[in-house]
């Protein structure tokens, strides 16, 4: 599960026209239901205004509370040895979310007489103090002191009233007197008097809803001052945050009954500001609200920013304006929902700040696509013939876009370009009341998706959906590259998500058919994620070859060939990933087809060099890490390199994982420019692995380098830049048309993680992103992995030229 930090407050629904107010629910309260609301003894006292004294009970559970049989007991404040408990007798029940009034003695003052009880007993109890009980049945209790009073298991709840009170929880409540009771601010019990309970004027209500002096329980409620649109505000943040807003008007558009339960209404008398959302969510936290689309409602709570992932400062994320501790009239039903707005945000994407908060920026939602989103947060609204842009994760998400014609790829993602063309036309699905369809890249929902705008972790504006189109299949499937021919030699990179051989059989299976079926079983497969033979379990282990062993023999069952495998174990728990996994980078290779050089001294801790050895470059170590001490390779995988030869020429291989973009600012957050803070050590990687191919270009310029594997970043990145700085090595995402450039989809953007790149003295080859995994919601990895065939260079351009025209000819032979 995802970490949310907690958050407070409730709301809960009333029936038609009546006004109930509740807030946070305690989980260490003793009474789920029943319990005291309001306690007053100066009845019928000098200055009183009401004739009776009187105890107030409530049920704040969703089922009526049966009390016949059950008792209202009263002990003096100063109870003293031969005190004694004055029972009342009860019958009938308790309404969920209802009163029932116990009236006691009256005195000779006051003129307001109680509304019609619902019991009746003649204790005088103490205008400023005393002690009352709710009790499961009707035999006098015998405690005096608070903690004999705890012991006792009939008593439902117990409150002290006044300062002077024994017994008590915790502590009693302030005094109150002749014109005023002790009551609770809401049907919280924390077990803490003083703090549930305040003084007031009193307010006895019966179960009918009958208030002193008002027989009429139901008059008009009326709309406050405050309009959603007030509390939206034209910024990111509610002008009103912290404050309480009362009868706040609008329809209610769509529930939610589990996670963050709570219910979305909306203004239907919008203003013509375009920068003010007219919808907004109100949260009820652990209880499901019962309200229903369609209720016209006032509701009264306090407003509150709600930060996905916690207030601190570290965390990027904006914030989701919201009510909470929320109390709701419903006028009446079934009205007619808002029109669901169709969603046409603008190209542009966030505004900036100089890398500060945007959060004060007055919102330009004609401008920026966020601040379009923004503006309609809470709000009902639309997405037409939704194309899915993003595959359906784990948790039922999935990404779409709402301009389907910006930055189209040829199989129906969105591609990511460059920092300054995020693609404002995303937005995130979740389940609302439907249930979102499971989905791949280019899959159409047809017809309308309807729901609403909020902001959650990981992903920003997200559509909570209550309403999905009809799913139609965009047809995509997993692609085949075509095999190598005779003179190519192929190297593939594939990140394969943490293998260890303690995964399922079914996992090796899947990724073996990968390498024989879909990349048609390369000469060399560069590996990232290979973990530990234990995987994440953190006992020391760093060997790998029972993974190696398990995925090799997978292939070999999948019609592949027998590969053999070369790396280096990692020191315990250096490389970074997954606590315990000792991840690294590692060869497959296949024998048959070439061979490896291999030069012992290679370990996690020793450099390799580049030497001369007849006139050109060969590797003092193989397989060799590049520079593993240097402070750039810090908790992350060290580069591997190995010398292979293949038709008597000699290729030099660097394996590559990178360190990772966890701990950058989001791209959706509150912080633009975003900070992305691990490009830095990224580029100081790139600068050791492109100084390497330095030290093999100056003892020998026409040596053939490639390098490949997961570099965490993408083509238009520093990192990347820096490898194909000088013109020695070229990038080669590069030579793909612009949309075709990824290999990884992230939040609904097709981008680039994954890359092969060769020395520019190699000038034969062929390149191709096998797409198997990220546009697919059933992926083997999350990355797709990609091949190049390429005619390594024999170092002479003259002697190149001859030999590929001669390998040319010998390919296009008739076999016999």
């Amino acid at each position: 599960m995802r970490p949310i930090p907690l958050r407070v407050g409730l709301a809960v629904t009333a029936a038609s026209a009546v006004t109930l107010a509740l807030a946070t629910p305690i989980h260490a309260a003793p009474s789920p239901d029943a319990l005291i609301a309001e306690v007053y003894g100066g009845g019928g006292n000098s200055g009183a205004t009401l004739t009776r004294d009187f105890v107030e009970l409530a049920n704040r559970g969703a089922a009526p509370v049966a009390v016949a049989g059950w008792s209202v007991q009263y002990l003096p404040a100063s109870a003293s040895a031969t005190s004694q408990w004055q029972v009342t007798p009860l019958t009938g029940s308790i309404a969920p979310n209802g009163r029932f009034l116990v009236a006691q003695a009256k005195g000779s003052g006051g003129t307001v007489e109680l509304p019609t009880p619902d019991a009746t007993g003649t204790t005088a109890m103490g205008g400023s103090g005393g002690t009352v009980a709710l009790v499961s049945d009707t035999a006098a209790l015998t405690c005096k002191t608070t903690a004999d009073c705890a012991a006792d298991a009939r008593i439902r709840d117990l409150v002290g009233y006044g300062t002077s009170t024994v017994v008590r929880e915790t502590a009693p409540t302030a005094n109150p007197g002749n014109t005023t009771s002790a009551a609770r601010t809401a049907l919280t019990d924390t077990d803490d008097n003083s703090a549930d309970f305040a003084i007031g004027a009193p307010t006895p209500v019966n179960t009918k809803g009958e208030g002193a002096g008002n027989p009429d329980p139901d008059p008009e409620p009326q709309p406050g001052d405050k309009r959603i649109r007030d509390i939206q505000g034209t910024t990111r943040l509610s002008p009103l945050v912290g404050q309480k807003v009362t009868g706040v008007p609008g329809v209610v558009t769509a529930t939610r009954a589990t996670g963050d339960r709570g219910f979305w209404f909306q203004d239907t008398a919008p203003d013509a500001d375009p920068r003010t959302s007219e919808g907004v969510f109100v949260y009820t936290a652990g209880l499901t609200p019962t309200v229903e689309p369609g209720d016209e409602v006032l509701v009264s709570g306090t407003v509150a920013e709600y930060r996905p992932g916690g207030d601190a400062a570290s965390n990027s994320n904006q914030t989701l304006t919201e009510l909470t501790g929320a109390t709701v009239t419903v006028r009446s039903k079934g009205n007619a929902l808002p029109t669901p707005e169709v969603l046409t945000p603008p190209a542009g994407y966030l505004p900036t700040a100089g890398g500060g908060s945007i959060e004060a920026l007055a919102l330009d939602p004609a401008t920026y696509g966020q601040d379009y989103y923004e503006s309609r947060e809470g709000m009902y609204v639309q997405v037409n013939d939704a194309r899915v842009v993003g595959p359906s994760n784990s948790f039922g998400e999935a990404w779409i876009t709402t301009l389907p014609a910006q930055n189209p790829t040829p199989r129906g993602g969105t591609i990511y370009l460059g920092y300054d063309q995020p693609n404002s036309g995303r937005i995130k699905v979740k389940a609302g009341v439907a249930t979102p369809p499971t989905s791949n890249v280019g899959d159409v929902w047809r017809g309308a998706t309807v729901g609403n705008v909020e902001y959650t972790n990981f992903g920003g504006y997200t559509l909570a959906t209550k309403t999905v189109g009809e799913h139609v299949p965009g047809g995509i499937t997993p692609e085949q590259t075509d095999a190598q021919r005779n003179h190519e030699l192929s190297v593939a990179t594939y990140n394969v998500e943490n293998l260890a051989a303690t995964n399922e059989q079914a996992k090796f299976d899947r990724l073996a058919a990968a390498v024989v079926t879909n990349l048609k079983s390369p000469d060399v497969v560069v590996l990232e994620e290979i973990q530990d033979n234990n995987g994440p379990t953190d006992d020391g282990t760093v060997a790998a070859d029972a993974t190696f062993a398990k995925f090799t023999d997978a292939i070999v069952a999948a019609g592949g060939p027998r590969y053999q495998w070369r790396q280096i174990d990692p020191v315990n728990k250096q490389d970074g990933g997954q606590p315990g996994g000792n991840i690294r980078v590692a060869f497959l290779f296949n024998p048959a087809r070439v061979s490896f050089v291999d030069r012992p001294g290679g370990d996690a801790t020793t450099a390799v060099s580049v030497v001369r050895q007849h006139g050109r470059a060969a590797l003092s170590v193989s397989p060799g890490r590049i520079a593993p001490a240097d402070p750039a390779w810090e908790n992350s995988r060290k580069p591997l390199v190995g010398e292979f030869k293949f038709r008597g020429r000699t290729v030099f291989v660097v394996a590559n994982h990178f360190n990772s973009k966890g701990g950058d600012q989001a791209m959706h957050g509150r912080y633009q420019e975003p900070v992305r803070g691990s490009e830095v050590q990224r580029a100081q990687q790139a600068a050791l692995v492109k100084a390497f191919v330095d030290q093999v270009k100056a003892v020998d310029r026409g040596a053939n380098v490639v390098i490949a594997g997961d570099i965490n970043d993408y083509q238009f990145s520093p990192a990347v830049h820096t490898l194909t700085a000088g013109g020695d090595v070229v990038a080669l995402m590069d030579t793909l048309p612009a949309n075709e450039r990824y290999s990884y989809v992230f939040e609904g953007n097709s981008q680039t993680l994954d890359h092969i790149l060769i020395s520019a003295n190699i000038t034969r080859y062929r390149y191709d992103v096998v797409h198997i995994n990220a546009e697919f919601a059933d992926q083997a990895s999350d990355h797709d992995p990609q091949v190049v065939k390429l005619r390594p260079s024999t170092g002479n351009a003259n002697v190149d030229r001859l030999l590929f025209q001669l390998e040319d000819v010998v390919e296009h032979l008739p076999r016999s």
